[in-house]
């Protein structure tokens, strides 16, 4: 079944259409209980919608230090799977112009993993990916008191942009802190709404406090002459999403050059 897996997106390279598209999986994380279900969507922009109704859409999970490991592929109606033990536990579908969605069934623990959608033009593309978290309710007493007891999910309790500027160049500093869990998308925008990717630097995130709560910093260098300019630092996180302003800032980042 693998093989044939690999010959559809072989074959998938033919199709007539249009060259490629940007897979983008809306959520970063999500946070289920054992026995329920999770469905992960995932969005094909810039596709047409007849280009889309005839593409093979694989999904995969990726556990770390292992490699993808291939789940199914469909295209208008049964899926077909890599094992038959994978029937009554995946499924996907699509609706609407551009959206395929991926569901898992009956969750346990052995399910969480990062997924992902892909497809074949000549290379295979993968969408962003999006982590499941399986929660484990428990009831303990600990000192500090647990936030997240039964490790649900919570926003960030601070976000904010710092500025310093020093000679010919602004570096904005993003803070977002303590939320939970850990998975989090931080990305810096123009007044275009366009994707900022040269001179920005993402750090890890850090466990912020002894309550499974967690901070990341993204930091955007720009020259003094864009100072009037207005960037903006979005984040994308399992319990809402955020985007903040540079113009306007008024706390100083103090740096020792």
């Amino acid at each position: 079944v693998r093989a044939l897996g690999m010959l559809v997106c072989s074959l998938s390279s033919f199709l007539d259409g249009q060259a490629q598209g940007l897979l983008r999986q809306m959520r970063a994380s999500i946070t289920r209980e054992r026995t329920t279900t999770a469905q992960i969507e995932c969005v094909f922009e810039g596709v047409s919608r007849d280009f889309f109704r005839g593409l093979y859409v694989h999904w995969y999970r990726h556990l770390p230090a292992r490699p993808p490991e291939w789940i199914l592929y469909m295209q208008t109606g049964q899926a077909h799977y890599d094992k038959d033990s994978y029937k009554n536990k995946y499924s996907s579908s699509k609706k609407g112009p551009n959206i395929c969605t991926f569901t898992i069934s009956n969750i346990n623990p052995n399910d969480e993993g990062t997924y992902y959608c892909a497809y074949c033009w000549w290379f295979k593309y993968f969408g962003t990916g999006t982590r499941l978290i399986v929660s484990i309710l428990y009831c303990v007493i600990s000192f500090p008191p647990l936030t997240n007891p039964g490790k649900g999910h919570s926003p960030p309790a601070n976000s904010e942009i710092l500025k310093k500027e020093h000679e010919n160049q602004i570096t904005y500093v993003c803070l977002v802190e303590k939320f939970y869990p850990e998975v989090i998308r931080v990305t810096w925008t123009d007044e275009n709404n366009e994707e900022v990717t040269d001179s920005v630097v993402k750090g890890d995130t850090w466990k912020a406090t002894e309550n499974e709560e967690y901070s990341i910093g993204s930091w955007l260098t720009v020259p003094v002459k864009n100072k009037d300019k207005k960037y903006y630092c979005k984040y994308e996180h399992e319990s809402q999403d955020r985007s903040l302003p540079t113009r306007g800032i008024y706390k100083i980042l103090r740096v020792i050059y």
